[in-house]
């Protein structure tokens, strides 16, 4: 028996739809404008709030900028009583805790998403997956603690001294310390915490690779380790370094853990084994305790730098995406 509707029936119906087409064309364009304008006002917001932030921080900074310009970037003596000021021992600290978080911690992060959304069974990855997740939920209070009372100690004991012996023509492994503060702690510590973050987002990335394309490159004869170099990895390259990215800016800003363990030092050197400090961790433990108007603008010159590294390494991953982004999925 034939179920097509009679003619009369379809007519109807479209009789119907042609009738509320109007109200239901009104009501889209009504949603359509809502849409981009509550969209649009947000990313104005987001824009606005930055400025202001910019504006806050140079306004600030502006009798540094007056008095030191660039100098500031290339002396490391900081004594407030003296009004001295210069910022190239923090800066350099920041740079050499983020590498080290980054170098060990990135490597280490990847690896853990393609574990997790390629090789694990489900039930591995059900119990792992939450765990990795759970150091990132660790306050970073607690994590300085652990690295005062527990990392310090064993670095000072065995870590160090096993590096300094080996690689001490390196000016990077000098003497080790006695208190367990130092660059290498605190890049250790920031490595913990970068890990969680950068972990996520690459398994979720590599999770998001569509399942024929590694299937046909399996049937093409590639091994797992191949499918992984040549598809997988090409096709998320642009997401991993924005992962990546956002772990660094997790290093950069990083205050609390950092000046537990790196000592508070403002003098310039490549050791990490000595102490040092970091331009967040110097804002933390000095902007309520200023000495003077100067001071307070150093401290606020030293957030600029920091606003600069944050927007440039941003500008940095924009660029690497939009350069890289469309070699994703070819077999290399």
């Amino acid at each position: 028996m034939s179920t097509t509707p009679p003619a009369g029936t379809a007519s109807l119906k479209l009789a119907r739809s042609n009738r509320q087409s109007p109200t239901r064309k009104r009501a889209d364009r009504f949603g359509d404008i809502a849409l981009f304008l509550i969209c649009a006002a947000a990313a104005a917001l987001a824009f606005v709030v930055i400025v202001l932030i910019a504006k806050e921080v140079v306004e600030g900074a502006q009798p540094a900028f007056s008095k030191f310009g660039l100098s500031f970037l290339t002396h490391s003596k900081w004594a407030p009583p003296l009004e001295e000021f210069g910022g190239k021992g923090v800066i350099l600290g920041t740079l050499i805790t983020s590498a080290i978080a980054l170098l060990i911690g990135a490597p280490v992060a990847i690896s853990i998403g393609i574990f997790l959304a390629l090789l694990a069974p489900v039930s591995v990855r059900n119990v792992i997956s939450p765990l990795v997740e759970m150091l990132a939920a660790i306050p970073s209070v607690i994590l300085g603690f652990w690295g005062l009372l527990i990392l310090g100690p064993v670095l000072v004991s065995t870590v160090e001294p096993f590096l300094h012996d080996t690689l001490g023509f390196i000016p990077l492994f000098g003497s080790p310390q006695t208190t367990g503060n130092s660059v290498f702690n605190a890049g250790l510590i920031l490595t913990i915490m970068v890990i969680p973050i950068i972990a996520s987002v690459s398994r979720d990335l590599f999770m998001a690779v569509p399942g024929e394309l590694q299937d046909g490159a399996a049937a093409l004869g590639a091994t797992r380790w191949e499918v992984i170099r040549g598809v997988v990895l090409p096709s998320t390259v642009s997401g991993v370094i924005a992962a990546c990215l956002l772990g660094l800016g997790r290093a950069l800003g990083e205050a609390i853990a950092v000046s537990q363990v790196i000592g508070a030092g403002t003098e310039a050197h490549l050791s990490l084994f000595k102490t040092g400090g970091t331009m967040a961790s110097m804002i933390a433990l000095q902007f309520n305790s200023a000495v003077n108007a100067l001071h307070t603008a150093s401290l606020y010159y030293l957030a600029a730098l920091l606003l600069v590294i944050g927007v440039a390494s941003n500008l940095l991953a924009s660029w690497i995406g939009s350069r890289f982004g469309d070699a994703g999925g070819v077999m290399r």
